[in-house]
């Protein structure tokens, strides 16, 4: 799979004195989804967009545009491209291992984009699979840096099937605290009887993650819409549909739940109708056995 494709980041594993030399990939992928171009009503044509000087309005050749680090207000300090690769860090080609740490240490919302991760030849092979078994044997998740697109990132490590997979992590100061947004949500008394409800709605719905069982509707609407659009029929918005109301009996509505949950697993553990019943008393066989 991963020689098809071309390698993110190329480079070396490093756990104290041994290193094994890895190939990155990314583990998801958004070219599947349907994207569109802006287009030019008119002609039909492709738009292409430009860079335009916000002060003279003139049209920016590629040669001249740069980045610059705004220090106050409309004032620029330019950094080069070379300038930013002066910045070396060792890991710039090197995940050097820091720690090892349990997996549920981690806060979910600090995981950001997944990669697998191989191994890049046959001479890190063993180094490799001595990491990978280790983590694997320990349990643990390893903690290291690596630099992505210019960028220095922490990353977490685990064993993967006869891979690995890599998740960048979010810096401390990226994760914004919930305390200012949970400070004004309210803390009702909640009848037991309504969390009971509530509760057996819960494992009626009860089940495993299967990511196969999840289907992206939108796209596969509008992949639908792109094709009769393309054929030529006219697409028309459907109704707007009348919002519910916001007020309800929520004890209510949890009951009715509760039953309609109730009589659709009875109907499915009922009977077909189509099913045969055996005659009474047994088979023919058994019937003339005892007659005789």
């Amino acid at each position: 799979m991963a020689a098809a494709r071309r390698a993110y980041w190329k480079g070396y594993l490093k756990l104290s004195l041994v290193t094994a030399p890895v190939a990155l990939y990314p583990a998801s992928s958004q070219a599947e989804k349907t994207h569109f171009h802006q287009i030019n009503r008119k002609t039909g044509n492709r738009l292409r967009q430009q860079m335009v000087d916000e002060k003279t309005g003139k049209v920016v050749d590629k040669d001249d545009k740069s980045r610059g680090y705004e220090v106050s207000k409309g004032k620029y300090v330019e950094i080069e491209p070379d300038e930013i690769k002066a910045i070396q860090v060792e890991s710039t080609h090197t995940i050097d291992i820091a720690k090892f740490v349990p997996a549920d240490e981690i806060d979910r919302r600090y995981y950001d984009n997944a990669y697998y991760i191989v191994p890049d030849g046959k001479a890190g092979e063993e180094a490799f699979a001595v990491i990978r078994d280790a983590m694997k044997d320990k349990g643990r998740v390893a903690l290291a840096s690596i630099v992505l697109t210019n960028r220095e990132h922490i990353i977490a490590i685990e064993p993967f099937g006869k891979g690995m997979l890599g998740t960048t992590l979010r810096y401390d100061y990226e994760v914004r605290d919930e305390k200012e947004l949970f400070r004004g949500v309210p803390s009702p008394k909640i009848p037991k009887e309504m969390v009971s409800l509530a509760s057996h709605i819960l494992d009626t719905k009860s089940g495993h993650f299967d990511p196969s069982q999840f289907k992206d509707e939108f796209e596969l609407e509008l992949r639908k819409l792109v094709k009769r659009k393309a054929s030529g029929k006219t697409i028309e918005a459907p109704e707007e549909q009348e919002k519910p109301s916001n007020v309800i009996d929520l004890m209510e509505a949890l009951r009715r739940s509760v039953k309609g949950k109730r009589a659709a697993a009875l109907q499915s553990a009922s009977p077909s109708k189509k099913t045969k019943r055996k005659p009474a008393g047994g088979s023919s066989k058994k019937r003339k056995a005892r007659a005789a």
